[in-house]
């Protein structure tokens, strides 16, 4: 076989290299056709919720970052749907600063789906020590978080 290929001339040698990159060509545009028709029938089938680039619910997951977009973040992870804020010290209180941790727990958008932990200190004298947060604020940031998110389904939903 290579000696019939070497005793072809350079025409030749490129008319069938052209023909062999055209077929390769060919199959991977159809292969994909399939592909992408497959893929729609399966998205078409799926609630809005669960089509997402992510590993958790799209708008638990933009909600959060949305109500906590005023604090610094320090770690964003989109597949584990974890956000940790970073100290927040308000301009107005500076004796006192909050972080918060937002924990997406499943793919639906559900109360419990989603769980947010905060810290608190106070500043004494020059040292921050650990303060207790009231129930009721880490309640309000979850029902703020849950709100957008539902408005942000209802909206995608009605465009």
């Amino acid at each position: 076989m290579s000696m019939l290929f070497s005793q072809q001339s350079g025409q030749q040698r490129s008319r069938v290299l052209v023909r062999a990159a055209t077929a390769v060509a060919l199959i991977a545009a159809l292969s994909g056709c399939g592909h992408r028709k497959h893929k729609l029938k399966v998205e078409a089938a799926m609630a809005p919720s669960k089509i997402n680039t992510i590993g958790v619910n799209s708008y638990l997951w933009r909600g959060s970052l949305d109500a906590l977009s005023f604090m610094p973040l320090l770690q964003v992870d989109s597949n584990g749907g974890v956000i940790v804020t970073d100290w927040y010290i308000n301009p107005k209180d500076p004796g006192e600063r909050v972080k918060v941790t937002v924990t997406i727990l499943d793919q639906d958008l559900r109360t419990d789906a989603l769980r947010v932990v905060a810290s608190r200190q106070i500043l004494q004298g020059n040292q921050w020590v650990a303060a207790p947060v009231q129930a009721a604020t880490v309640q309000k940031l979850e029902d703020i978080i849950l709100t957008k998110a539902r408005d942000l389904r209802r909206n995608s939903l009605a465009g």
